[in-house]
């Protein structure tokens, strides 16, 4: 299974504000300087997330991204559902219905990694990164 370049950028970037600055806006060239990419692509992947009401946009001199207050229950599942949409990731195209074996089992192990996806938050990393320090 694979996931989009941009959810990967998401992922870490929440962990970066989680980590550095949770009550303190980032700039968007410091965000994209950490990971080596285009301010201009991390800015389309920040409007996703801004959208989604993990992140808030400060504007001014000191402006930035900065997690929205509830940010500690914010899951992997829900940054990859903001980038990614909601869709599954397996449809049967050979008309069975609702019924087709093959699907039920996709869906299912859909179901389990999204589960685990769902356990596993941002602030759990940034727990255990800044605890290593």
């Amino acid at each position: 299974m694979k996931y989009s370049k941009a959810t990967n950028y998401a992922l870490h970037t929440m962990l970066h504000l989680a980590v550095a600055t949770p009550e303190k806006p980032m700039g968007v060239q410091q965000l994209a300087q950490q990971q080596k990419l285009s301010p201009t692509y991390l800015s389309k992947i920040l409007t996703k997330l801004v959208k989604e009401g993990m992140v808030q946009s400060a504007s001014g001199a000191n402006g930035g991204y900065l997690l929205k207050a509830n940010w500690e229950s914010i899951s992997f599942l829900d940054i990859i559902h903001a980038i990614e949409g909601k869709a599954s990731l397996f449809d049967c195209d050979v008309d069975h219905g609702p019924n087709c074996l093959i699907q039920q089992v996709m869906v299912s192990a859909e179901e389990k990694m999204e589960e685990e996806l769902r356990n596993v938050k941002i602030a759990d990393l940034a727990k255990e990164i800044t605890a290593a320090k």
